[in-house]
């Protein structure tokens, strides 16, 4: 009787030790799979840290160049009396090359010459807009006289870009009162007026520009001289470090 209570025991003391092993294993498993969890939940948080970090980086690189677009000073180049055969392709040339659009007031008589020129105006993406068609003062001539200079010139170019211009600049900036022909057509002058036909000095042209400017101007040129070729060139350069942006004068006038 004495050796089978031993036994017993012995039996007890080992089942006890079973299950403490057991338990210890399932401890130890359970330690292992919830530090795996945590480590992972670890990875998961610096990832997501990381791109909502470079998430915010972006937003805030897009914001400060949208700012910067805002910041930007507005003006518009416009040439008067082309296209010229020689110095009209040459501004193009120089246009092109800074990336930089104009608006074009062609005169009627020289679209009839030189249509080609019209036509890559156009396809570069600069606006072309009326000067009449033989720059005279249409406030001398009749009702009639002075519709016919204007809408002979709309249809030549209408001819070639397939568009009908919208902006007049009337030779002199002197528009004659209660046309018919005036309806459809919004009338441009300017702001600075580089003189370029009078100096044809490269120099006097860009002083005329960068002490003169503002913000929205419209500065007046005319390709029709070598002197003016060569002060856009630099003017666009003076004033871009300066924060200006070129545009078109529709851009002026819609905003």
């Amino acid at each position: 009787m004495k050796n089978k209570g031993k036994k017993k025991k012995v039996w007890e003391k080992w089942l006890c030790l079973d299950i403490i092993c057991i338990m210890l294993i399932l401890v130890g498993f359970s330690y292992k799979k919830t530090e795996k969890t945590t480590m992972e939940t670890e990875n998961f948080r610096k990832i997501y840290q990381e791109d909502n970090k470079e998430k915010a980086e972006e937003t805030k690189e897009e914001e400060e160049g949208e700012d910067m677009e805002k910041e930007k000073k507005k003006v518009a180049l416009t040439f008067d009396d082309g296209p010229h055969p020689v110095y009209t392709p040459q501004m193009l040339d120089v246009l092109k090359e800074k990336g930089v659009k104009a608006t074009f007031f062609l005169l009627g008589e020289q679209v009839e010459k030189y249509p080609e020129i019209v036509k890559r105006m156009s396809e570069e993406g600069h606006l072309i807009g009326n000067h009449s068609y033989k720059h005279e003062q249409l406030s001398k001539l009749s009702s009639v006289q002075a519709c016919t200079q204007v809408n002979r010139t709309n249809e030549l170019i209408y001819s070639i870009t397939g568009e009908y211009p919208e902006y007049l600049r009337p030779p002199f900036g002197d528009w004659k009162e209660h046309l018919d022909c005036e309806v459809n057509m919004i009338e441009v002058l300017w702001d600075v007026d580089t003189l370029d036909w009078s100096s044809k000095n490269k120099d006097k042209i860009i002083k005329k520009v960068v002490t003169n400017v503002e913000e929205g101007d419209i500065i007046l040129m005319h390709d029709s001289y070598e002197s003016t070729v060569d002060a856009v060139t630099e003017v666009i350069d003076l004033l871009q470090k300066e924060g200006y942006e070129f545009v078109t004068v529709d851009k002026l006038i819609l905003e």
